[in-house]
């Protein structure tokens, strides 16, 4: 079963991913650990992207697009969860075409549905470990010491992302490119909507297997 995390900066995609792989052996692909290999790789498309990032702007398509190409050419195509991915409906089309491509396809879009109050207090504040790819928040979710990882003990970081004054242009690109993906995988009829404003972790995490049939 593959599968989409859809939502805004903020909705808790990631942590709902972190727990799919640790509970039903799903493997996360997302874009931001894409970039992030293709930075360190210093390859062409990770460069392009790293000004784009640096900026607080969005990764033109068709470079996400061929780095997710990539990755799903020399990986496995199976249980898969998409995270961040895809954030447009070009993108979405281009999934489809390179899915089908590895004879494989999308079997359920999960969207995170957040209040936009919410979404902002979460991210600010959001600490992040470079290693682990954990997430924790100086509010809400505090590492048990101060700016170290309960895992593994490396220094957490701020994304350059996570910056107040690029949350604002984070939030209005979802809703201006992102959106529109409600309404294509609700024609596709694999949408299921959760809203998650007043959940827990847990409590989301439970919609998600009901709504997998896990």
């Amino acid at each position: 079963m593959n599968i989409i995390l859809l939502g805004a900066p903020g909705s808790g995609k990631g942590t709902q991913a972190e727990k799919l792989v640790q509970n039903f052996n799903f493997e996360q692909l997302s874009t931001g650990d894409l970039f992030r290999k293709n930075i360190s790789e210093k390859t062409q498309m990770g460069l392009e992207a790293s000004k784009l990032i640096s900026a607080g702007k969005l990764v033109p398509d068709e470079i996400t697009n061929k780095m997710v190409e990539e990755y799903l050419k020399n990986g496995n195509k199976e249980n898969i969860i998409f995270d961040g991915y895809p954030r447009t409906i070009n993108q979405a089309k281009a999934l489809k075409e390179i899915l089908v491509l590895n004879n494989s396809k999308i079997d359920k879009v999960i969207l995170l549905d957040v209040e936009e109050k919410i979404l902002l207090e979460r991210l600010v504040g959001r600490l992040i470990c470079p290693k682990c790819k954990r997430s924790y928040h100086l509010k809400n979710r505090p590492p048990k010491k101060e700016g170290i990882c309960d895992f593994d003990n490396s220094s957490l970081e701020t994304r350059p992302d996570d910056k107040p004054e690029k949350i604002a242009i984070r939030l209005q690109s979802y809703l201006s490119d992102t959106s529109p993906l409600i309404d294509y995988y609700k024609t596709e009829k694999k949408l299921v909507k959760i809203s998650v404003s007043n959940l827990t972790s847990e409590k989301v995490f439970e919609k998600i297997r009901e709504a997998l049939k896990l």
